[in-house]
């Protein structure tokens, strides 16, 4: 029973870290091992940045390549867990969203490709994600001026997911990569085809061509395997277990799409389907039943006469719909989700120094929830927005501004005239004009530094749940009520960031702090309701949490880097890097001096990787110490130490051009317990992390 839909994050730290002469630290080991041991440290560009800008101490974050597929998990909140400033929901292991800096739900934007990512997840810690990581090409993860572009519901970033369905370059011949896992903690089998072709000429001439994409997927789970353990259900013992009961899973889905392209434009379209099947841990016999069909169409034209230079369009249509499946088969609640998306860039010529992007953008999301346990009336939201992007570079200084504009309309449409028992009372609306804006600052310094500084205002609309709930949610084991009557939240943002790059080592340190004048969060009043049961059931008594704005604090750091200890070359065959990355963040809320709930404690992560030409060899430490800065209403949250090891290497090509690699992992080789101090309280208790377990892997490129 937590008092916010604000998950925070699970931070994990390793004790005794050595520290190096200002370089050694810090960062997942199959997190930034992207490249050989020996390579100089690579240039990063963010894609989500309209100017295309490199990461440097700028606060982004990018998970692609090897890495990528070594972190590639069920969830898109577990492969992204443990990046800098990046935790996980965690409601068990088949419901997790990314969480960033502390911030969750309706304060981090899910993007598909550039494109609004629309489910219900936002509603409820007990609801995935419908973006699947087993296709991605590469993830970002953006926070500062850029990240404003896509609205105040990227209070705490955005998480782009790039999967190339609609094609943006020229493609000749055919191409292809498949990748199949099995193994882990849950005994998942799981596997990934993706085509890909053209009809460009191979002497890469200019003229126009198309260019097509076609991908599947699947996954199947079993109840997640963990070390023995006493789960706890509303604070009660039971009987010792070995596996979290119902997290059983399955998914699958698809998608096509195709471009004409030439070397100054494209312009495509792709269709995907995805479904998903689910167990619910904290209901033993419930499951979810989840599909979600889209539509997007997307185009650029480079090299434009005129005050604009460049032009990008893009739109999406998406239809999402899960029932909740009680044990009996029946259908308890039914949440329905048709949203629409439409998005302009324009890139204007340079004016002196001074470059940048304008653009606008348009959403409607509407939104049912049918059934006995909905607590949320049918709701539509339509907003739109004005936004813009500028940058100058002053010698070795770079200045960068952002800022947006929008209307925000939130209608509920009550409850039905036939409805048995009236909740929402009668249709409501609520009309909002948030403002935000960023300013940053970059300085390039002498040997491979660079310093940054960022300050940023951030207004949200209220969600149409914050306005509109009223009814018992189970997932938080609450009964929720919104306040039609609350404002924007409004948020002030300062960091400073300061990286440093060599030929074989690099190191990036951000500080930052938050605070919310009005922070929207779920509290409970101190009432206690009672639920009536069902025919023969004994009635039941859930806490009261109520909607309203505190003010509130959030504050951090994070500490990441690698240092290739010796390098391959010279008679050596292998090289080895160690790296490593810290970070926490504490929220407070500043009215009644609490600490926020889910917060996790600091946490670390050192590793150490052998690499070859064909090769990786590595071990990483996980750890997370005990959270005992929580509110009354939580509890603290223990500890852990957790060791991975992994491992990569070359086959022999199946067949001519082809490449193909095996990957292994031992996650949890300790077999320790340990438990998500992020995770809602209502499914921590029931859902540690996965035990001892080994995943392989096979994937083939050609």
């Amino acid at each position: 029973m937590t008092p916010t839909l604000v998950s925070r994050r699970r931070l994990k730290r390793h004790p005794g870290l050595r520290l190096r002469p200002l370089l050694l630290l810090l960062c997942s080991g199959s997190v930034l091992a992207q490249a050989p041991a020996a390579a100089p440290a690579q240039t990063i560009v963010i894609t989500g940045n309209p100017l295309g800008r490199e990461a440097g101490a700028t606060p982004a974050n990018v998970l692609a390549g090897s890495a990528l597929q070594q972190r590639r998990a069920g969830t898109l909140g577990g492969t992204l867990d443990g990046l800098p400033g990046v935790s996980a929901s965690g409601f068990g292991p088949n419901a997790s969203r990314p969480v960033i800096r502390g911030l969750d739900g309706d304060r981090v934007r899910l993007l598909d490709g550039g494109s609004a990512s629309v489910d219900a997840s936002n509603l409820s810690f007990d609801h995935a994600s419908a973006t699947d990581p087993l296709v991605a090409e590469r993830i970002e993860v953006l926070r500062g001026p850029a990240a404003l572009l896509y609205g105040g519901n990227a209070t705490g970033g955005v998480v782009n997911v790039i999967d190339n369905r609609i094609p943006r370059t020229p493609l000749a011949g055919l191409s292809g990569r498949t990748e199949v896992r099995f193994g882990g903690a849950a005994a998942e089998r799981a596997g990934a085809a993706v085509l890909e072709g053209g009809t460009a000429p191979a002497s890469g001439a200019s003229a126009g061509s198309w260019a097509w994409h076609a991908d599947v997927h699947g996954r199947r789970a079993s109840d997640l395997r963990t070390p023995r353990y006493t789960p706890l259900e509303d604070g009660q013992p039971l009987e010792p277990a070995t596996r979290v009961r119902n997290s059983e899973a399955r998914s699958e889905g698809g998608a096509v799409g195709a471009s004409w392209v030439d070397s100054q434009a494209y312009l495509g379209a792709a269709v995907d389907t995805t479904r998903h099947r689910y167990g619910v841990t904290v209901e033993p016999d419930v499951f979810i039943r989840m599909e979600r069909e889209r539509l997007s169409l997307a185009g650029e034209w480079r090299a434009l006469p005129g005050p604009f230079t460049q032009a990008s369009a893009q739109a999406s249509r998406t239809r999402y719909r899960h029932d909740e499946v009680e044990g009996t088969g029946e259908v308890g609640t039914t949440f329905r989700s048709t949203g629409d998306e439409f998005r302009l860039q324009l890139r204007h010529a340079p004016l002196g120094p001074l470059q940048g992007v304008v653009g606008v953008q348009t959403e409607r999301l509407d939104f049912s929830a049918l059934g006995e346990e909905a607590f949320v009336p049918g709701t539509r939201t339509r907003s739109s927005a004005l936004f813009v992007l500028e940058e100058m570079k002053l010698g070795a200084a770079r200045l960068s501004f952002g800022a947006r504009r929008e209307r925000v309309q939130v209608r509920s449409d009550g409850d039905a005239p036939d409805a048995a028992e009236p909740r929402f009372g009668a249709a409501a609306e609520r009309r909002f004009s948030p403002t935000s804006a960023a300013l940053s600052a970059s300085v390039g310094a002498a040997q491979g530094w660079q310093a940054s500084a960022t300050l940023g205002h951030t207004e949200r609309a209220p969600a149409y749940y914050e306005l509109y709930a009223n009814g018992v949610h189970v997932a938080t084991a609450a009964f929720e009520r919104g306040d039609p009557t609350l404002p924007t939240e409004r948020s002030r943002h300062a960091e400073l960031g300061l990286a440093w790059a060599g030929s074989q080592s690099s190191l990036k340190f951000s500080a930052f702090t938050t605070r919310f004048a009005r922070y929207i969060a779920l509290d409970a009043t101190g009432v206690d309701i009672v639920v009536p049961g069902e025919a023969g059931e004994p009635d039941t008594v859930v806490p009261e949490y109520l909607f309203r704005n505190v003010r509130a604090r959030l504050q951090g750091f994070e500490l990441e880097g690698r240092q290739t200890l010796f390098a391959a070359g010279a008679g050596r065959r292998w090289g080895l890097v160690l790296s490593g990355t810290i970070d926490t963040v504490r929220g407070k809320n500043l009215g009644s001096g609490e600490a926020l709930p889910r917060l996790a404690p600091l946490r670390a992560r050192l590793a150490l990787e052998a690499q070859a030409e064909a090769w990786q060899l590595g071990a990483g430490l996980r750890h997370a110490a005990r959270q005992n800065r929580v509110p009354a209403t939580d509890t603290p949250t223990a500890g852990f130490t957790l060791l991975d090891l992994w491992a990569s290497g070359a086959l022999p090509a199946p067949w001519p051009g082809a490449q193909a690699q095996w990957f292994a992992r031992l996650s949890n080789a300790t077999d320790r317990v340990a438990f998500n101090a992020a995770a809602i309280g209502t499914v921590r208790g029931l859902s540690p992390e996965g035990g001892r377990a080994l995943g392989i892997g096979l994937r083939t490129a050609f």
